[in-house]
């Protein structure tokens, strides 16, 4: 035990009590004795256990809140930049064979197909585009 944690020096009273408990009322007293001190350290162990586990879900509930999620294996920065950059570059020749073969109806074709494989690919990588925010203590509790 820390002698500079204030929850050590209150158990160090409490065992320094509870053993000159013992010397006055004597020996039968001992395990009753032991028991409610060991109670007494259970219990500080149980609130310090408490206390992390509740510390950590309000951490992982403000994550939730904000967002933040880890990156799945193929939502990496380059996979992303790079479909972003394939995409565009594609659109240009798409378009004009788009909207030289049927007009203006063409290269409103080419560019709704090309919205829908980039939303297609934000689905995948967001699956909670199309679902909306969900109220997490919901699922929680």
């Amino acid at each position: 035990m820390s002698a500079l944690d204030p929850r050590d020096t209150d158990l160090r009273k409490e065992l320094d009590a509870t053993l000159q408990t013992r010397r006055e009322l004597g020996e039968e007293y001992e395990p009753a004795l032991v028991d409610s001190f060991l109670e007494k350290v259970e219990q500080r162990i149980d609130d310090a256990v408490d206390r992390r586990v509740r510390r950590h879900l309000a951490e992982q509930q403000m994550a939730s809140a904000r967002g933040t999620r880890r990156p799945k294996d193929a939502d990496t920065w380059p996979e992303r930049f790079g479909f972003a950059i394939i995409s565009l570059v594609l659109a240009i020749p798409l378009t004009a064979v788009g909207g030289g073969i049927a007009g203006t109806t063409g290269t409103i074709a080419t560019w709704v197909g090309i919205v829908g494989v980039n939303f297609a690919q934000a689905v995948r990588l967001n699956p909670e585009l199309l679902g909306g925010r969900r109220d997490r203590s919901r699922e929680d509790g």
